[in-house]
């Protein structure tokens, strides 16, 4: 049976490093191993928030390694959480977070668990069903469909929802949706290119390295 015995913190604890950090990596790879080294080259490269996609190789095999390698208190999320089965599955591997595309019975599971969930949402009614399901924060995906100025006129109803924008998210897109309010911003596929799938880990922290600089100067201009 999935308990939550294992999180580092309850969902303030997590919206609290979500604000102070400003980004979340997204690691979804073909290649357990490889995807195993991103994890742990992302978290030492300064990006404490990491989540590991479940369509990913292996993903719930990568989440163990990983928790096993960064000890009971790092945050380790685990993405593409569908159903029910999903977040218990994925709490068992070791993940303290869940990281959902949408809203349904993942969320709901995730918060009986008492795991903090970045639920996915469009809508301005989804953002509703979102906040009411008790998720921690949400994930406004795919945020390439509408860009920044969605953002930006999504916040207008609800300015005190923590938006995090997830798709599409390059460095310079990060810097936009962060100066309009997003409390923090979903990277994959800009931040950690080929390295999930046996790619340059060099490579990945020179990319790791701008997207903590961007984070930085946002909270900068913020504080």
């Amino acid at each position: 049976m999935a308990t939550a015995s294992r999180t580092a913190g309850t969902m303030t604890d997590f919206t609290t490093v979500l604000r102070r950090e400003r980004l979340v990596a997204i690691v979804r790879g073909n290649d357990p191993e490889a995807a195993f080294r991103t994890v742990v080259t992302l978290v030492g490269a300064g990006l404490p928030l990491v989540e590991v996609s479940l369509s990913g190789a292996d993903a719930l095999g990568v989440i163990g390694r990983a928790r096993a390698e960064l000890g009971d208190d790092a945050w380790l999320g685990a993405g593409t959480v569908l159903t029910a089965d999903d977040a218990r599955r994925a709490a068992d591997a070791g993940a303290n977070l869940i990281v959902t595309p949408g809203l349904g019975p993942g969320v709901d599971e995730s918060v009986r668990l008492e795991l903090p969930v970045l639920a996915g949402v469009v809508t301005p009614t989804e953002v509703i069903a979102g906040v009411a399901a008790g998720a921690a924060a949400l994930k406004l995906f795919p945020a390439s469909v509408g860009g920044p100025s969605y953002l930006k006129a999504l916040r207008a109803p609800f300015p005190d929802v923590p938006f995090v924008p997830v798709g599409g998210v390059d460095a310079a897109a990060a810097a936009e949706y962060l100066a309009l309010g997003a409390v923090a911003v979903g990277v994959g596929s800009p931040l950690t290119g080929d390295a999930a799938d046996g790619g340059d880990l060099g490579e990945l922290l020179k990319r790791a390295d701008e997207f903590v600089r961007v984070a930085t100067e946002a909270g900068a201009v913020r504080s």
